[in-house]
């Protein structure tokens, strides 16, 4: 499940990228919780949060359907 969603996270990575920030898988855990990191510019942005769940989670759960959560650690 790990390869599938660092797959799924290149295909928002471009995005972030583009606004000078990034993110960082840090941890699946094994009931469906995604951990991840956000750095660079994402890491002090006040629309964070929006970011983690309308952008990363939401493509998260569409490519991984075992997923449960996406959660900034």
């Amino acid at each position: 499940m790990r390869e599938k969603v660092e797959q799924a996270l290149a295909k928002i990575r471009p995005v972030l990228q583009a606004d000078g920030g990034d993110v960082e898988l840090i941890d699946v855990t094994d009931n469906g919780i995604v951990k991840v990191r956000l750095t660079g510019a994402c890491k002090g942005c006040p629309m964070s949060q929006l970011t983690l769940k309308n952008g990363i989670e939401r493509v998260i759960l569409k490519e991984v359907p075992q997923v449960k959560a996406v959660e900034a650690v």
